[in-house]
């Protein structure tokens, strides 16, 4: 008996504007879009210094409608002196739960290289504040990363953790995230997992990462009884749709040309057993050019057998 394909309504993406191009300013990497008291917000990596996020810090945008965005000012900046954040903190995801809001954001030290990509890159990890309004103010939950490369150099994520994306599920928490190791370039970039029972960690790493052998941006929602996922163009699940129903083993149900970066309007609210799917979100546009932020829409909902 053939499986029900359980995005049977998608048929790519469409876009519009969201906060036009800027000359001179990045915006770049969204979080997830949420709605609270009949308004949107996103977050986002926001810096005036160069093209990529690597300077940035966490700004974030509101709307009535999801089309036209308002720019709201910083959300939460680099840490104090010699803090795992001193330098950056950026590609930014949100989480509600337990009437907080928790604010994941990759977190890089003092002093910091990317080195091209290269074997000589800075290690980055993941940090969390919370608030108890998505207009803040934040604060962070602990003086540490909650999740950090590991220290065996053979580990798929032992040079970069990095921009996480969290689904509730079985009771639990559970952050997709890339990594990357030592002297492996971006096109290496893989998706791993990490699984914890409250907000904040602590975060425990799957003993079956990677999950996916590919995800330079890491983008997951739940869908159905499982887990929907739209892989960028790296590695050899690039530019796919995928979906699992454990959450731990994908596969592809279509190939694709998905929105840069993007962040999915969760209108499940994080909460486990609703799953309506993604009919848009917010995801960046990139040509050699400061990068920005553009509406996406889509059809990726089930039918009532997926519900």
């Amino acid at each position: 008996m053939p499986v029900p394909n359980p995005f049977p309504h998608f048929d790519g993406f469409t876009y519009s504007a969201a906060i036009p191009l800027q000359e001179g300013v990045t915006r770049r990497d969204p979080s997830p879009v949420i709605r609270v008291d009949e308004v949107y917000y996103v977050w986002y990596s926001r810096t005036t210094h160069s093209v990529d996020g690597y300077s940035a810090t966490v700004w974030y945008a509101t709307s009535d409608d999801g089309h036209t965005w308002s720019e709201q000012g910083e959300a939460l900046g680099a840490g104090g002196e010699g803090s795992f954040d001193q330098h950056a903190v950026f590609t930014p995801t949100i989480l509600v739960a337990s009437g907080l809001y928790y604010l994941f954001y990759t977190a890089v030290p003092e002093p910091f290289t990317n080195d091209d990509g290269g074997p000589g890159g800075t290690r980055t990890a993941i940090g969390v504040a919370s608030a108890a309004s998505p207009r803040g103010p934040w604060t962070r939950v602990e003086d540490h990363p909650i999740l950090r490369p590991s220290d065996d150099p053979e580990q798929f994520d032992s040079m970069r953790v990095d921009d996480s994306c969290l689904v509730v599920r079985e009771g639990g928490y559970w952050m997709y995230y890339k990594g990357r190791q030592h002297n492996r370039t971006p096109s290496e970039t893989r998706m791993g997992l990490a699984i914890a029972d409250s907000p904040a960690g602590p975060y425990r790493k799957c003993d079956g990462n990677p999950v996916l052998d590919s995800g330079h941006e890491v983008c997951v929602w739940p869908h159905a009884s499982g887990v929907g996922c739209l892989v960028a163009s790296v590695g050899p699940q690039g530019n796919t749709l995928q979906y699992s129903d454990d959450g731990l083993h994908f596969h592809k149900i279509a190939d694709t040309d998905p929105p840069k970066a993007p962040g999915p309007c969760r209108d499940d609210d994080f909460t486990e057993g609703r799953a309506p799917g993604v009919s848009w979100g917010v995801s960046m546009v990139h040509h050699r050019q400061w990068p920005y932020l553009v509406r996406f829409d889509c059809r990726l909902q089930g039918d009532a057998l997926y519900r």
